[in-house]
């Protein structure tokens, strides 16, 4: 490893700004690079702009790559690929940190093969082992009932980082970095994009909701989450969630399963209302400051993740809540 030195981010954009979970890796690539002493570095989406540029600045690059991507090739994923060689390639670095994201899950591990190089996905924690400066990555096995930690023989080290879990810090203003453009040669797409359907969202972002209300199989149908859900997510300026069962039901929108297969989020409060607690849905809602569960078993497993519980009947439970909640915030 000792020909690579640095720490690259592969940044992902959210319209005209870094994604969520891009400004948490730069956060997180901030710190290893400190304690590594090495350059933070990070590379840009093919659909860059200045804007981009400036905020991953901010954020702490100390070296901004923009790729050079001619228009016809689009944001697939094999353009994503050849952006992410061309800036290994360019600044030969020791870790190359990427979100765990719908695009991250297929470019980690390209991008790991095409280097001939071991990844470790979805992971909840990284740090530098201080003895041999190596990249010691964490990340839940077994469904998330355990942790295991990984660390890779030669470099760069690939690691996709669960969204949420590192904290993203504020942008500092007046940091400078170093722009270095690459000139990409991007492959004929082997995929074509037929369609793209972007969903509205009402009200907050799931994902970076502070509050989350969630909803699992005892709810029994669809019209709690219209309902007494949604009436306790506006309340707390929440939203609305779900775990598994619902969504293959039909009872809720995809968008809103909350699991080790759907969205990872870490809210500073997490409601699970009528949901078991299989480790499957804990691994997309662990990360939460507080977990309060609402089930009319006492024997569900959920209590056991939970900090605070209350056996009964949501629908007893949550309007009174609800109603109270409301009355506080009155006064």
């Amino acid at each position: 490893m000792e020909d690579y030195k640095g720490v690259l981010v592969y940044a992902e954009s959210a319209g005209t700004r870094l994604s969520s979970t891009t400004c948490e890796l730069l956060e997180c690539g901030r710190k290893l690079a400190a304690d590594l002493g090495h350059t933070l570095s990070c590379v840009l989406p093919p659909e860059a702009s200045e804007a981009l540029a400036a905020e991953a600045t901010a954020r702490g690059a100390q070296q901004v790559l923009i790729p050079a991507v001619p228009p016809q090739a689009g944001s697939s994923v094999d353009a994503h690929l050849a952006v992410a060689v061309a800036a290994v390639a360019a600044c030969q670095p020791t870790v190359v940190l990427i979100g765990h994201t719908a695009l991250g899950r297929e470019l980690g591990p390209r991008l790991a093969f095409r280097l001939n190089v071991a990844a470790a996905t979805d992971c909840v924690g990284v740090l530098v082992d201080p003895a041999t400066k190596s990249l010691v990555m964490t990340k839940p096995v077994y469904g998330g009932n355990a942790l295991a930690e990984f660390t890779a023989a030669a470099a760069p080290q690939v690691a996709t980082i669960r969204p949420k879990a590192v904290s993203a810090a504020e942008p500092v203003a007046g940091r400078m970095s170093k722009t270095v453009s690459l000139k990409i040669d991007v492959p004929a797409a082997r995929l074509k994009l037929l369609e793209r359907v972007q969903q509205e969202v009402v009200g907050v972002k799931l994902e970076d909701a502070t509050v989350v209300v969630s909803g699992g199989r005892g709810t029994a149908g669809p019209a709690p989450f219209a309902g007494v859900l949604k009436d306790l997510a506006d309340a707390l300026h929440g939203a609305v969630g779900a775990s598994r069962p619902p969504c293959d039901n039909g009872w809720a929108p995809e968008s809103m399963h909350i699991g080790l297969t759907g969205k990872i989020v870490a809210p500073d409060l997490y409601i699970a209302v009528a949901i078991s607690g299989a480790s499957q849905h804990m691994a997309g809602c662990s990360g939460s400051r507080t977990i309060v569960a609402v089930n009319k078993d006492a024997e569900a497993n959920i209590f056991r993740e939970a900090r605070y519980g209350v056996v009964g009947r949501f629908e007893d439970v949550l309007p009174a809540f609800t109603a109270k909640i409301r009355q506080l915030l009155s006064d």
